[in-house]
């Protein structure tokens, strides 16, 4: 018995070891994922302070057990149009070290293991999203799903925000 979960418990580290896992949530009626070594949790939509002077996409700060967290739409950030908050909207809080960012997304959908010989390479096309804000573009089952690699989707000035509103908690 002890051989078998031997086996089993190789199968999965092999596993693991070739796919990668990625948060799966909704935008604007797309879909896209981001690293899950990233998230540190998704909680709901909770009360937000405004703060003042900083780029339209940053809704402002949050109190989460006692830490300050930034929070930004990621619909303004891309520029999207913007949506209404529904009980499927959430903030997911990911860890950017040393800051903690939230980010409201549309609703989230899975967690996705995904091989590197699913991920294509980005598109080369003008949208919301800019080409070097994607990893790539995985194939899950018939749908495509945009990797977005969120330290490059933040610029100077969102970072710079990021900081002062740490600062001014």
């Amino acid at each position: 018995m002890s051989e078998q979960t031997d086996v089993v418990s190789k199968v999965g580290t092999k596993e693991n070891s070739e796919a990668q896992r990625y948060l799966a949530f909704s935008l604007c009626g797309e879909e896209y994922a981001i690293p899950l070594l990233k998230v540190k949790e998704v909680i709901a939509v909770s009360e937000i302070t405004p703060v003042p002077y900083t780029p339209p996409h940053f809704k402002g700060i949050m109190n989460l057990r006692g830490q300050v967290i930034s929070v930004m739409d990621l619909r303004l950030k891309f520029r999207m149009t913007k949506a209404e908050i529904t009980p499927e909207t959430a903030i997911i809080i990911l860890d950017l070290a040393p800051l903690s960012l939230g980010v409201i997304i549309d609703s989230v959908d899975s967690v996705l293991a995904v091989e590197k010989s699913e991920i294509s390479p980005p598109p080369d096309i003008e949208a919301g999203v800019q080409r070097h804000h994607l990893m790539g573009v995985a194939r899950k089952e018939k749908r495509l799903v945009l990797l977005l690699d969120i330290d490059k989707a933040l610029s100077t000035e969102d970072m710079k925000a990021l900081s002062s509103q740490k600062a001014a908690a």
